[in-house]
């Protein structure tokens, strides 16, 4: 028999680490040292103002992931991403073109400086049901709000690194006629937090590292023998899960670059273990659009969910009849395409 645990109320893991980055100054001062301070010769030289660099990442995704980057102030944007079925059964669904596929439409808009906050809607989040085998035929989407803010850039001199605070919050609108899966309207709610730290290591070079904390307010859990007469319930995954993201982005051309992105899962679940994700591809940009074309093993756009329920193995062997191990990656095509106005 299993039961629900609940955890009624979620603390922010990040919450004192992102107060105080929070509070950094925006800026330091920059004294001269002479005797007369209120005095200046021609022959001075000027203090040339400090510039951050530019173009880190010429999108806000790379791939599955969010880069450092915050639009600037009156920016729109509007995000179509679109993941295919997984390739492995080849022609039969035309290598995953064919089968079920998952998009997300999303929208945002930066109202002031460094600080972008969006919403979105998918269409597929799970092949089942969080914590049952229920298939996810049952109508109704996903939900995301999302904001994030740029605490500072990197800028020679000044900051070596660029980092940027991602959060959102999402809320599984699809039915659930039993009632068995979401007893109360707050165990429909994710949530994901992420620090993002980039550095533009040449003009055509930056990388990416980005810590994150998923948590789902519930979870199943299970029956052991206590002792002879009373029974103990464990829950089968922890509520936060902890995971770090590697991303990388070298440029071709003016154009187009190269993109890599790896995803690790750090915390361990007493069950269902969430594979880790690998995934490559293209980026295609303009002054206002850009297009990625890319191979992954997540399936779903939603970080928390990506994170939490992975099941794709992008190092996937399969047993053959004749003790075989053969090397069967579990990778889908996907595709991200921005637009951007500014007002």
């Amino acid at each position: 028999m299993k039961l629900k645990l609940y955890k009624p109320k979620f603390h922010f893991v990040l919450t004192s680490i992102l107060l105080g980055l929070l509070l950094l100054p925006g800026s330091f001062l920059i004294a001269q040292n002479t005797t007369d301070s209120t005095a200046q010769t021609a022959d001075e030289p000027v203090i040339k103002k400090l510039k951050p660099v530019k173009n880190t990442f010429q999108s806000v995704w790379i791939i599955d992931n969010q880069t450092v980057m915050v639009p600037i102030k009156g920016t729109f944007e509007m995000d179509i991403m679109h993941r295919f079925g997984l390739w492995n059964k080849g022609y039969e669904d035309f290598w995953g073109f064919f089968a079920p596929s998952n998009i997300r439409l999303g929208f945002s808009y930066a109202p002031v400086a460094r600080l972008n906050v969006g919403l979105g809607i998918t269409k597929t989040t799970m092949a089942v049901i969080p914590h049952t085998e229920k298939p996810s035929s049952v109508s109704g989407p996903m939900w995301d709000g999302s904001l994030k803010y740029s605490i500072f850039t990197q800028t020679k001199g000044k900051y070596p690194v660029s980092l940027t605070y991602y959060a959102n919050a999402a809320y599984n609108t699809k039915k659930d006629p039993d009632k068995e899966v979401y007893r109360y309207s707050s165990d429909r709610f994710t949530y994901f937090h992420q620090l993002l730290i980039a550095r533009k290591i040449t003009d055509k070079l930056s990388i990416q590292i980005a810590p994150s904390v998923s948590h789902q307010n519930a979870v199943n859990g299970y029956f052991v023998q206590h002792d002879s007469a009373n029974l103990k319930v464990k829950p089968e995954m922890i509520h936060d899960h902890f995971a770090i993201a590697l991303s990388a982005r070298y440029k071709l051309t003016d154009v187009t670059s190269v993109m890599m992105n790896y995803d690790q899962p750090i915390t361990k679940h007493t069950k269902n273990n969430p594979n880790p994700n690998f995934s490559f591809g293209l980026e295609f940009n303009t002054s206002s659009h850009s297009f990625q074309l890319f191979f992954t093993s997540y399936q779903y756009m939603i970080p928390q969910i990506n994170n939490l329920y992975n099941s794709n193995n992008p190092l996937n062997h399969k047993t053959t009849e004749n003790g075989g191990y053969p090397f069967s990656p579990e990778f889908l095509i996907g595709f991200n395409i921005t637009r951007l106005w500014n007002y």
